[in-house]
């Protein structure tokens, strides 16, 4: 039984793995390589889980994508590592503004923000986007579902399409180390 349940999962996952857009990604690199070649700030956010991703991702991709003593490394920003300030927001604003407050302060123009969403659809995430596009921000998202509204602001979104939050939030957990890995594999993209 155990085994059985173990190979279902996991298939469901390789399955989905194998058929992620190819085109959703090359986008998303290549916003991610032209916000390195011209400096700009890559912000990330998500809820949950997601929050946890978008953490872990921070640590990955601001540390290891650009490999060399002494070369410029990607500047990422999680949204969702402050409780203090998402708190405050929360209580004091709303808390469907809990990043889209933090981005006013921070976001220049043409900067990047990076979504993770199981279901496209958190208030609190889509205020970040709308806020995003006011400053012509490039807009990356990582879905679950159908991709949810979320899938309508993004210029590169790279949809899970299954039902179960833990399984997209696996997706999601590999298709962060996916970017960190090919950059850190490719350091000829971000040549100036």
């Amino acid at each position: 039984m155990f085994q059985q349940y173990i190979h279902q999962y996991n298939e469901e996952i390789i399955d989905t793995l194998n058929h992620l857009d190819s085109k959703e990604f090359e986008k998303l690199i290549n916003i991610l390589r032209e916000a390195y070649k011209a400096d700009k700030q890559v912000f990330i956010a998500g809820n949950g889980g997601s929050a946890g991703t978008a953490n872990h991702f921070v640590c990955d991709f601001g540390k290891n994508a650009v490999q060399g003593t002494g070369k410029r490394r990607f500047r990422i920003i999680s949204l969702c590592d402050n409780i203090e300030k998402i708190t405050a927001f929360g209580n004091d604003v709303a808390f469907e503004e809990i990043y889209s407050q933090q981005l006013i302060n921070l976001m220049n123009n043409d900067d990047v923000l990076i979504i993770i969403s199981a279901s496209g659809n958190s208030p609190d995430l889509i205020s970040a986007c709308e806020y995003a596009k006011t400053k012509n921000a490039h807009i990356i998202g990582l879905t679950g579902f159908q991709g949810g509204r979320i899938k309508g602001f993004a210029e590169a979104n790279i949809i899970a399409p299954l039902t179960s939050y833990e399984k997209i939030e696996d997706i999601h957990m590999v298709i962060t180390h996916m970017i960190v890995y090919f950059f850190r594999n490719h350091p000829e993209y971000l040549a100036e």
